[in-house]
């Protein structure tokens, strides 16, 4: 099993070193066939670790003596996030090469090598940071995709993406000196920096590491006061923005507080207060933030920063006893990452064919593209909740953990319930939009559209079906 998991890891990275080396027309074949086969090593491993009946395998791979410096585990949780942050690498993959087009009314670009080298090296260093068992670990592979997310921001190299790269390099990278001071105190007092020893901590400092985590995790999963950046993260590219701020870059800070509550034992509760409250802070901003938007991706970045607060909120509540928060937190993960991507990638179609992606001149899209409509519907009901999409399962299952430890903790009650009346306005604004553009006759943009790329229509149709099964994917797999 774990020898599949470094598979999953080094693979990306062989795939990058090669198309680095490779003439410009062959780097779009490679980038998806190395995605390809890191997609096969984690399926192969998700089937074997099911048939071994679910056991946590760990291996230490550097060492300094007793001090643990660099390892990997595979577990219930590692194996889920896996498989969907290697699965949407590939469909982003598939969808790229034709998004890539002198065809491309919003931004014809033919896909140069350095955007398949540095999306082989996120694929990579997102299954390294799932699968790491070390603070260290996780600091180096958390590097990597900052480094990457740099590069693809500006990738148009342009005065405003340069500026939206730096920007987001900056406060990310500020963020994460938590995670750099999390690893030294848990250095000083246990002498290893496995994740294992946040167990060891005493009471205080453990309460001061965890803080530290979640400040990082606060940077990376764009959470108020860090927000600012992943608006502006929208100059990338669509795809870039697809799968880096919707299914990989931004769950990196929501995984390594889920990772560190998972290894810490008996949690502060002082954790489970401040995550709550930031979370349910970050929702109301978020939803505030929806209303001036008429840029469908600026729109879908600040449902991202809402959507991910949920997460927050559920790991947070898991803090004071409810496990079924945590578990609602995780499938929203797995879930959240197919239903934005989704809908990021629709974004990408429109600004393909109709060469825009503003609200406003956006209507009729379902009678001009059947996939589109129905993708835009599919993707806004599942990120607010309604079922059978399978948004509704993982945040029923918040909302129910939250109502469980309500009982006990009134202002726990109150928070959710905030939570609650934002999801119904949040989908009662997406249903605004769906009114406004899904239905009619086409609008003069969308009248003049032209036809969808084979493959963008594959990735789409992939995208819609995962995005009603992945709830019952998740629930299976978590049991």
């Amino acid at each position: 099993m774990l020898n599949l998991a470094l598979a999953t890891i080094l693979t990306p990275f062989l795939g990058a070193v090669l198309v680095a080396l490779s003439p410009q027309p062959v780097a779009k074949h490679l980038g998806r066939a190395f995605a390809g086969l890191a997609l096969a090593f984690v399926l192969g491993l998700a089937a074997v670790f099911a048939a071994a009946g679910k056991p946590t395998v760990a291996r230490t791979v550097i060492a300094f003596g007793d001090v643990e410096i660099l390892g990997f585990a595979v577990d219930t949780v590692s194996v889920l996030v896996a498989v969907a942050v290697v699965a949407i690498g590939l469909l982003v993959a598939i969808y790229s090469g034709d998004y890539f087009s002198k065809d491309n009314r919003e931004h014809a670009d033919i896909g140069r090598r350095r955007f398949w080298a540095f999306l082989l090296v996120f694929i990579g260093a997102m299954a390294g940071l799932v699968f790491t068992s070390t603070v260290i670990g996780q600091l180096v592979f958390f590097e990597i995709t900052g480094a990457c997310s740099w590069a693809l921001i500006g990738y148009y190299e342009k005065p405003k993406p340069f500026a939206s790269a730096l920007k987001a390099l900056i406060i990310t990278h500020l963020a994460s000196l938590g995670l750099y001071l999390a690893a030294a105190l848990l250095f000083l007092d246990t002498g290893t920096f496995s994740l294992g020893a946040l167990a060891g901590l005493p009471a205080g400092l453990k309460t001061v590491v965890l803080l530290a985590i979640l400040v990082a995790a606060w940077g990376k999963s764009a959470q108020l006061p860090f927000h600012m950046w992943l608006p502006d993260a929208m100059e990338a590219p669509t795809p870039v923005s697809a799968y880096l701020h919707a299914a990989s870059m931004v769950k990196v800070g929501v995984y390594i507080f889920a990772r560190s509550l998972m290894s810490a034992g008996e949690v502060p509760e002082i954790i489970g207060w401040v995550g709550s409250i930031m979370a349910v802070a970050t929702l109301i901003y978020g939803f505030v933030m929806y209303l001036p938007q008429a840029d469908l991706k600026r729109l879908l970045a600040y449902s991202t920063i809402t959507q991910l607060a949920y997460i927050f909120l559920g790991l947070s509540l898991s803090v004071f006893g409810s496990k079924l928060a945590f578990d609602g937190a995780i499938a929203h993960i797995f879930n959240h990452a197919f239903a934005k991507t989704l809908f990021f990638l629709v974004a990408g179609a429109l600004s393909f064919t109709a060469g825009t992606r503003m609200l406003p001149v956006l209507r009729g899209i379902l009678a001009k593209s059947p996939v589109l409509g129905v993708g835009f519907v599919v993707a806004a009901l599942a990120i607010t909740g309604v079922p059978p999409f399978s948004g509704f399962f993982s945040k029923f299952a918040i909302f129910a953990g939250g109502f469980e430890v309500g009982a006990t903790h009134p202002v726990l009650m109150v928070l959710t319930v905030v939570a609650l009346l934002e999801s119904v306005a949040s989908f009662a604004w997406f249903l605004k939009w769906v009114g406004r553009t899904v239905p009619g006759e086409p609008s003069e943009t969308m009248a003049a559209a032209q036809p969808l790329p084979a493959a963008m229509k594959l990735v789409l149709g992939i995208l819609i079906v995962m995005t009603v099964v992945s709830s019952f994917v998740a629930t299976a797999w978590l049991g």
